[in-house]
């Protein structure tokens, strides 16, 4: 059987889109039904659960209209990137979705579910879903123009065959990333363990400073006595390129502790040495200091590097002569953005002040508790390196396999 030309509508069950819940009056709440948000799918077809938000169950009945099934595709309608999708898995549910995301239900008699997110996550259909976007300040496609968007559709054995392959990608990926939370959560269990319980090697022999209450040899230092604040640099639109040394902006914290760069903007190799002084470092702790995503933090890694940093964010270094406070620092600093975020400041928008950073003190273990720190955190921090290193090259293999599939240059 052929290929053949099928329009959005004519292969789904439902294409509506999601609900405010303040509309109704509803408030989210800290735990309950998953509210997935467009901030939470990628165009690469991810979706980061970190970034669910919860709603009641009471809300939930209310907002009939946008509750979820498994196998839904969510598609970005709002934005600036339009056509970022995610599946609906079963562990998600129940769940509801935002008014800046249409719910897609495929008709399961004529299309697989993850072919189709597969052929909206195709390079040269995301172009498409953007160039007929509104041209306003907010572009936006609107219910109409998604039904109408045209799918080239083979028979659904093949469709199952080609979403297998891909699938294949994407299975080890997420193996990678659940690897890769359980080493996250072990580093940090080892911090609060040693810094905050204080139960850290030879604790039991160790005399606590009655004044202090730190071990002794520990103390605490004003900030900047530690670290360095590092600016980003307001680039020009004018001067961006379609490859060269990519710029690290405010999109690229994925709400882990790691750094993702997707879709990035770059600036020529040439203009290097004029905007050196903005290139990351590894291990640089990087924070949003304004906005909407003020206080998201991500940690630079070598597989990040090399980039500049954008406007809007700080780096935070360790001094020269604290350089083996390196891993410390990524992990005692997230106890620093909780403080900030109480102290941040603004009208329209909310920013913090590197004054903020002045006052505030932050606790200096003696060196020798940090050299052991770093011996038992750096075999974590290298194996999470490798596995989005492996996941960056699984990714890319995907991305070449995918049109391919799609456009027929490859038969299955």
């Amino acid at each position: 059987m052929s290929w053949k030309i099928k329009a959005v509508d004519e292969i789904t069950e439902l294409v509506t889109k999601g609900t405010t819940p303040s509309t109704y009056g509803y408030e989210f709440t800290d735990d309950g039904v998953n509210y997935i948000r467009a901030e939470g799918i990628s165009k690469d077809g991810y979706v980061d659960e970190s970034t669910f938000l919860k709603i009641s169950e009471e809300c939930n009945q209310k907002l009939s209209r946008s509750q979820l099934k498994k196998n839904d595709i969510l598609f970005s309608i709002a934005g600036m990137a339009l056509g970022k999708t995610g599946i609906v898995k079963e562990d998600y549910l129940p769940a509801n979705t935002n008014q800046a995301v249409a719910i897609i239900r495929p008709n399961v008699q004529i299309v697989y579910s993850k072919f189709l997110q597969y052929y909206f996550v195709n390079p040269e259909f995301y172009k498409l879903v953007n160039s007929v976007s509104a041209q306003s300040a907010q572009p936006n496609i609107n219910l109409s123009q998604i039904k109408s968007l045209k799918i080239n559709l083979p028979p659904l054995q093949t469709q199952k065959r080609i979403a297998s392959i891909l699938s294949a990608y994407d299975d080890l990926i997420e193996n990678n990333l659940k690897r890769i939370k359980l080493l996250e959560e072990t580093a940090q269990n080892i911090y609060k363990d040693w810094f905050v319980n204080f139960r850290f090697p030879n604790y039991e022999n160790t005399p606590f400073n009655e004044e202090t209450g730190l071990p002794e040899g520990w103390e605490k230092v004003i900030f900047s006595d530690l670290y360095s604040l590092n600016n980003g640099c307001a680039f020009k639109s004018e001067d961006y390129k379609n490859d060269g040394v990519p710029i690290l902006r405010t999109r690229d914290y994925s709400n882990s502790f790691f750094i993702n760069m997707n879709d990035p903007i770059y600036i020529s190799n040439d203009l290097l040495p004029t905007f050196s002084k903005y290139l990351v470092e590894e291990l640089d702790f990087l924070i949003i200091m304004v906005g909407a995503s003020i206080g998201k933090y991500g940690v630079v890694l070598k597989k990040d590097l090399p980039s500049l940093l954008n406007q809007n964010q700080w780096a935070i270094r360790t001094l020269y002569d604290f350089s083996e406070y390196s891993f410390y620092k990524l992990f005692s600093l997230q106890d620093v953005m909780r403080e900030l975020l109480m102290k941040r400041t603004g009208a329209a928008r909310d920013f913090f002040r590197a004054a903020f950073l002045k006052e505030i003190k932050v606790i200096k273990p003696n060196r020798e508790i940090i050299l052991e720190f770093n011996k038992e955190i750096e075999p974590i921090m290298n194996l999470i390196s490798s596995l989005l290193s492996q996941n960056q090259k699984l990714k890319e293999a995907r991305d070449i396999l995918l049109p391919r599939l799609m456009n027929r240059t490859i038969e299955v």
